[in-house]
């Protein structure tokens, strides 16, 4: 696949709440998961298996979901862009505007790093 059809299927996965699918279609198997330095309980990690715990746990700690969204990407290159947002409600942390951008790096066809700006 391009960088244009993975960031076409991306945006088509992750607007319907379909991450998984998203890992085990576009994701290779050693990507790396990078979060800001200033990430507060998040932490960087590699590898899809890792990767996919932390989406688990992440979302364990969802109590609501009020809204979400993502913008479609744009395509730089082997880079996609793509702007996500939710309004959420966080166990014991009460209800907060999540926004960011997230840059994702495309080699052979795989995503091989994404990497979040917040």
């Amino acid at each position: 696949m391009t960088t244009q059809e993975i960031a076409t299927r991306l945006f088509e996965l992750t607007s319907t709440h379909q991450h998984e699918l998203a890992y085990n279609e576009l994701f290779s198997e050693d990507a790396l998961n990078i979060e800001p330095p200033h990430a507060q309980g998040m932490q960087s990690v590699k590898g899809l298996a890792a990767i996919r715990a932390k989406s688990e746990g992440f979302n364990a700690g969802i109590e609501e979901v009020h809204s979400a969204y993502n913008h479609e990407p744009k395509v730089f290159g082997p880079y996609i862009f793509m702007e996500m947002g939710m309004d959420v409600t966080m166990k014991g942390m009460g209800r907060m505007d999540m926004r960011e951008m997230c840059k994702y790096e495309v080699k052979d066809g795989k995503i091989i790093s994404e990497e979040f700006y917040y």
